[in-house]
C-alpha cells in the first residue's frame, strides 16, 4: 500500500525536544528503486496521480512547502522513516528514490536532497521538504517559497547544473519574474478568448507572449509576473473557480 506521509506548509513549531543539528547534504548514488511508493498510479483526496518512470532531465519550476514534526518518527511512501533533520523530500511523481537540486528563487540559496515521500497535497505546492532542507533554503520561517526543481543523475551530478538553452525559441517583449502559464496556441484569437475569460476572476495581470518555437508562432497566456506565494495562490483559485487546473509555473 501506498503510505502517505507529507501534507503541505508547515509553520515552525515551538517547545518540544530540543532540534537536533540537521544533517548534511547527501551524495548522489544510483540506488534501486523503492519496493514501496512506486506504484504507476495513485489516488489522494479523489485526485490521481502517476509516477514517472525515470527522473532523467526532470525540471520544474512552483512552490514548496515543508514538513515537520507532526510527521517526525513516521513512515514515508518510500517505507523509511521521515526524520525532519535530514536533507530530504517528498514529490507528488518522481521516482523514489530521486535525488534533486532545490533552488529558491527568491534568495539563490541551493540544497541537494534526496526525495523519499509523496506529497504535498495540500493547496498549489509542488515539492514538500524536510525540516532541515527548509533551514538550508531559508524557508523555514516564511514556511513557503518559489523553488525550482532539478533532478540530478547520481552517473553524472554536474547535470544537476542548468544547461545552456537551446536557441529553439524566440519571443518578443521578454518580461522577467515568476508566471502562471494556463495555455498555448497557435492562433492567437483563442489566447485572446481566454485572457478575456481569466482576467475578471484572477487578482494578477494576464498577458499573451508570443513567441517562435521551431519557425512555428505560438501565443502563451500567462498570468503575473506574481510577485508572492499568497499572490499566486489567490490567481490558482481564481482559475480553479474556471475548471483550470492545466497550469504551470515559468520562470521567465
Amino acid at each position: 500500500m501506498l503510505l502517505i506521509a507529507a501534507c503541505g506548509s508547515v509553520t515552525i513549531e515551538r517547545g518540544g525536544p530540543p532540534p537536533r543539528v540537521p544533517a548534511g547534504e547527501p551524495v548522489p548514488r544510483a540506488e534501486p528503486p523503492s519496493k514501496y511508493g512506486n506504484p504507476e498510479s495513485y489516488v489522494v483526496f479523489g485526485k490521481r496521480y502517476y509516477t514517472l518512470k525515470s527522473s532523467r532531465g526532470f525540471v520544474e519550476q512552483g512552490i514548496a512547502s515543508w514538513y515537520g514534526k507532526k510527521f517526525h518518527g513516521r513512515k514515508t511512501s518510500s517505507g523509511e522513516i521521515y526524520d525532519m533533520y535530514k536533507m530530504t523530500a517528498a514529490h507528488k511523481q518522481l521516482p523514489l528514490p530521486t535525488y534533486v537540486e532545490v533552488r529558491n528563487l527568491a534568495n539563490g540559496r541551493r540544497a541537494v536532497l534526496r526525495v523519499n515521500d509523496r506529497g504535498p497535497f495540500h493547496g498549489n505546492r509542488i515539492i514538500d521538504l524536510s525540516y532541515a532542507a527548509a533551514l538550508k533554503l531559508g524557508i523555514a520561517e516564511a514556511g513557503t517559497a518559489f523553488v525550482e526543481v532539478r533532478a540530478i543523475d547520481p552517473e553524472h551530478p554536474a547535470a544537476a547544473e542548468p544547461p545552456a538553452p537551446a536557441p529553439v525559441e524566440t519571443e518578443s517583449a521578454p518580461v522577467a519574474g515568476i508566471f502562471i502559464q494556463v495555455g498555448a496556441f497557435q492562433q492567437r484569437s483563442n489566447a485572446e478568448k481566454l485572457v478575456r475569460s481569466i482576467r475578471p476572476v484572477v487578482p494578477a495581470p494576464v498577458q499573451i507572449r508570443e513567441i517562435t518555437s521551431r519557425g512555428q508562432i505560438l501565443y502563451r497566456v500567462q498570468v503575473g509576473p506574481v510577485a508572492s506565494v499568497e499572490d499566486a495562490d489567490a490567481a490558482v483559485a481564481g482559475l480553479e473557480e474556471l475548471g483550470i487546473v492545466d497550469h504551470h509555473f515559468i520562470v521567465n
